[in-house]
């Protein structure tokens, strides 16, 4: 066994749009991790937060006003590649996800692979 080091990639999703946003990450890479290619793990339905502030765009709900809306975790893992790191956050996660300020979280992470 050897360890990759690689970027987890953590985005949370509402609900009708993981598949969207899921196709539009694969198009702009195969996410392949040794012999596997389009690897994700797509969570169960959870609940995301936030508080529109004065200067904000918000999709859903007004400014000020605290939203609680359905949400999904998709992640997935690179190899570490800054370039491609900023590609599939850039080509393939924000034009396909209908916030206006996706959350997005990557961490440096390892990877056990055979």
């Amino acid at each position: 066994m050897r360890l990759l080091p690689v970027y987890r990639v953590t985005v949370h999703v509402p609900p009708d749009s993981v598949q969207r946003v899921v196709d539009g990450v694969c198009a702009v890479d195969d996410l392949r991790i040794g012999d596997y290619a389009h690897s994700a793990w797509i969570s169960a339905p959870a609940i995301e937060q936030f508080r529109p502030l004065a200067g904000a765009n918000p999709t859903l709900g007004d400014i000020g006003e605290l939203v609680r809306a359905p949400s999904v975790r998709i992640e997935f893992c690179i190899p570490r590649d800054a370039a491609r790191l900023a590609r599939l956050v850039d080509s393939g996660i924000r034009p396909h996800h209908p916030w206006s300020v996706p959350a997005i979280v990557v961490d440096e992470a390892s990877m056990p692979v055979p």
